[in-house]
């Protein structure tokens, strides 16, 4: 499925270390099971690091065998365990970081997460003379520098299972649903989705919604017999009850629209075969890396291709949702 580079080993290692931070995504085992397997091939020792960087800092860090990572695969969340360690943004802490791996004869360091845990990787990597590679590990596919992230396709093909079984309800009662699916930020899930479920309306962080215009599109589907039920789906936002004041702005306007909050459901579960393909060949890439001599990159996807992103870019760039693709989701509800 992915083009693997060949990169020729530069540099040994005793012994590394692995930690999934911030939000749990679908597939973190299989990465994590990448990693530890990858460098057990080639003679190197590999702690895993309990809760993230608050286990990091906790000195919390258990040496893994290939029994450590056996029949996990399909097993969603992480065995790890995963935290968001407020305390890790001070430099100090990081300090005390550095020296507990250094304490353990620990070279390099594998991070699991999203933006947040790949900014901490950045400045590990900036601050020491460890050898840091992050992995994006996130449902919200908004990792600059890569086609997809760790537990994206999971989590749409588990919002999909939902929104096919609300839809039913949908029908049968002649009202619209809207669907609030993860996305504080990022689009990306909700656009998916909106397009696999043949949703009638998508709302995203990225553009503003018109609540007259739609209201005005319900009824006008109604009045010209395309129906009079449907699936909006709508990303969280940055504002929390973004989805019920949208329902009461369409009540308003004649609509008796029902809310459903996809919430947490969606980070969890057996993670797709996709994910489990694409977390393991992330993960055992991330040690070919370190032995090529590389740090402080993610390694991610390009157009079918494993490829590394200076983690700088990374945290300096945002990913932006495609524009013709959200044009989509809009034209096939019309």
């Amino acid at each position: 499925m992915y083009t693997l580079p060949e990169l020729e080993p530069l540099r040994d290692f005793d012994a590394i270390a692995v930690l999934t931070s911030g939000g749990d995504s679908p597939g973190m085992n299989p990465a994590v099971r990448g990693v530890v397997r990858a460098a057990l091939n080639q003679g190197i020792s590999v702690y895993g690091i309990q809760k993230g960087y608050s286990g990091l800092l906790a000195g919390d860090l258990r040496l893994m065998t290939s029994s450590s990572v056996r029949n996990i695969v399909q097993r969603g969340g992480t065995i790890l365990k995963s935290d968001r360690c407020e305390a890790f943004k001070q430099p100090e802490n990081r300090r005390t970081a550095v020296q507990i791996l250094k304490d353990k004869g620990i070279q390099g360091l594998v991070v699991i997460g999203g933006d947040g845990s790949l900014t901490g990787a950045h400045c590990l990597a900036e601050e020491s003379d460890l050898a840091v590679v992050g992995l994006p590990g996130t449902i919200d596919n908004d990792i600059f520098g890569t086609d997809d992230t760790i537990g994206f396709d999971t989590a749409v093909n588990t919002a999909l299972d939902a929104i096919d079984k609300i839809r039913d309800t949908a029908s049968s009662h002649e009202r619209h649903f809207l669907v609030e699916v993860m996305g504080r930020n990022s689009g990306f899930l909700a656009t998916h989705v909106g397009i696999a479920a043949g949703a009638e309306m998508v709302v995203v962080p990225e553009y503003e919604v018109h609540i007259e215009q739609l209201g005005q599109q319900l009824s006008e589907s109604r009045r010209s017999g395309k129906g009079s039920s449907g699936i909006i789906v709508v990303a969280e936002g940055r504002d929390p009850g973004l989805t019920y004041r949208l329902a009461e702005q369409l009540r308003q306007q004649g609509e008796d629209p029902r809310v459903c909050i996809l919430g947490h459901i969606q980070r969890g579960g057996q993670p797709s075969g996709h994910d489990r393909v694409l977390a393991s060949s992330l993960g055992a890439m991330a040690v070919s890396y370190l032995l090529a001599g590389y740090s402080d990159i993610m390694v991610g996807v390009d157009a079918g291709g494993i490829v590394e992103v200076p983690l700088d870019s990374v945290i300096r760039y945002r990913k932006g949702l495609d524009p013709h693709l959200f044009e989509l989701a809009l034209l096939l509800h019309k």
